[in-house]
């Protein structure tokens, strides 16, 4: 009797860590962290050695929210470049700003992009361009199956 293989335990601690209670983040916002990391938007295709990234940076955000004070690497204030990129990719994706400050309490707990620090910033906008990403495929998909 052939034995099933199970899940790669790494790739299971990183679920185990997004799933956390501090962090409680959706299969979607683990993904972008994912990526956001590594550049790849699949699990199955990552390394030991980004695994090993990824599971430090959300160790480092569960740590951070339990301590209920920035990580070392979260002292840097977001840029108004920064800060302008994300407003111009939200405007130009229809996002009202109830959304982007939605995504933003939903990844780092706070109720506003203004909030954030530089790093974090980096992967809210980086999000931002993987959802809306998502969003037109899906729209040209469904375009594609009514036309």
């Amino acid at each position: 009797m052939k034995q099933e293989k199970s899940p790669d335990p790494t790739i299971r601690t990183l679920w185990g860590l997004a799933r956390s209670k501090e962090l409680s983040m959706t299969g979607e916002e683990l993904h972008l962290v994912v990526q956001a990391q590594t550049g790849k938007d699949s699990m199955k295709k990552l390394t030991k050695k980004e695994i090993a990234r990824v599971a430090y940076v959300l160790g480092q955000m569960k740590d951070s929210v339990r301590s209920g004070r920035p990580a070392k690497d979260r002292t840097s204030k977001a840029t108004d470049n920064q800060m302008k990129k994300l407003k111009r990719l939200a405007e130009d994706a229809g996002w009202e700003a109830k959304r982007l400050n939605g995504l933003t309490r939903r990844m780092f707990r706070v109720d506003s992009p203004e909030w954030l620090d530089y790093t974090q910033m980096s992967k809210l906008i980086e999000a931002v361009k993987a959802i809306t990403k998502r969003e037109a495929e899906d729209e040209g998909l469904q375009r594609h199956a009514d036309g």
